[in-house]
């Protein structure tokens, strides 16, 4: 809406939406590689501040190369803590020898973020009202700078190992200044790179973990759906907001459920797919209903696979393979989304929704096999 009212065409603004995912894409990897070399905690503090200088550009200078430079920031921040933010719980909770908390902690933070973000979402309403863009844009703005003070007061304990523990022959090599930093990085990078493509169960887990972080890109279809089954504008957002419950829901769930046994995990994949399909093909808003409990049930196993992948990393260089995932997980969604565009020259959005279940199926067949078993007790 920002962008249409100020006279950009839908052509401009898929050039946007283009540039955002692209800086994402390529940042991502190279990102995580930094948070196993530099300050994480500094990358947490770094990312918020990023995304919140371009809200600052959208209302300040509210054109199209405005909207591109933050788009550009938006898609740096998010890249900055995506893989940094779970190393960094990950290894504090490390040091602490609690890692067995880290399932519970991971899922009630994203059920926080889930109902943080629907509580703002509907807040947009009354405050576009009250002051229009720039007043959205500036509470944009602060709740950024919210972000980066409260990543300032979290504590960081020390590596599990440096670059150069990781690398001695490579240390020996180097120089200091920003010639030793950057091979340092590199060290890193290969490293992580090195982990998520060699070692079998981190390989699988990764790929696992990319898989369901794709099937995530459904939600944005929901709207369209509802709109389909006649929902009023009013409804819609309640529909939708019952996903996000749901979701919340199986978040906070992730952590008493860890401990089963992956043929539980793929039971509930496969439910998933079979809710979301029965829903969407229902014809009627009731229909939201099983496709929201198959929402949180997807959302329960995403956490515990996220948490079972960062338990099954072994090396240093933490942050580097989680954002291998996040990187594939960012590809599946595309193909999603690819196979949507396509599908809707044929076939009506409620069917394609409940075709584009099937990958969710296979992924629950393959499940019991990729899916990491987690550490025993005594060694957590």
């Amino acid at each position: 809406m920002l962008f249409e009212d100020h006279g950009l065409t839908s052509t401009e603004i898929s050039t946007l939406f283009i540039i955002w995912s692209a800086t994402a894409f390529l940042l991502e990897i190279p990102s995580g590689a930094l948070a196993d070399v530099f300050s994480r905690r500094k990358l947490l503090m770094l990312g918020p501040a990023l995304t919140g200088l371009g809200y600052a550009a959208w209302i300040t200078v509210p054109s199209y190369a405005a909207f591109a430079l933050g788009f550009i920031l938006w898609g740096a921040g998010s890249a900055l803590i995506s893989g940094t933010y779970e190393a960094f719980v990950y290894d504090e909770l490390a040091a602490r020898g609690a890692t067995a908390k880290y399932a519970g902690l991971l899922g009630k933070a994203r059920s926080a973020s889930l109902i943080a973000n629907l509580t703002a979402t509907l807040l947009a309403i009354p405050l576009f009202a009250a002051g229009g863009y720039l007043l959205v844009g500036v509470l944009s703005v602060i709740s950024c700078l919210a972000q980066v003070v409260v990543a300032a007061s979290l504590p960081e304990a020390t590596r599990v190992a440096s670059a150069e523990e990781t690398d001695p022959e490579a240390a020996a090599h180097s120089t200091g200044g920003w010639r030793g930093a950057l091979e340092r990085y590199v060290v890193m990078l290969r490293a992580g790179l090195q982990e998520a493509s060699t070692s079998r169960v981190v390989r699988r887990a990764v790929g696992l973990v990319a898989l369901l972080g794709g099937f995530l890109a459904f939600d944005e279809y929901f709207p369209l759906l509802a709109r389909g089954v006649g929902a009023t504008t009013t409804l819609v957002p309640l529909l939708i907001a019952g996903t996000v419950a749901a979701q919340a829901i199986g978040g906070a769930l992730a952590g008493p459920a860890y401990r089963l046994p992956a043929a539980v995990f793929a039971v509930g994949l496969g439910a998933t797919a079979g809710l979301i399909s029965w829903g969407s093909l229902s014809g009627t808003a009731a229909g939201f209903v099983p496709i929201a409990v198959g929402y949180g049930v997807m959302q329960l196993v995403i956490v515990v696979a996220d948490a079972r992948l960062q338990d099954a990393i072994e090396g240093p260089a933490r942050a580097t393979v989680t954002s291998v995932s996040g990187f594939f997980a960012e590809v599946f969604a595309v193909s999603v989304y690819a196979g949507f565009a396509l599908g809707a020259v044929w076939v009506s959005l409620p069917v394609l929704v409940a075709g584009l279940t099937v990958p969710v199926l296979i992924t629950a067949l393959i499940t019991p096999k990729v899916l990491p078993p987690p550490p025993k007790k005594e060694e957590v």
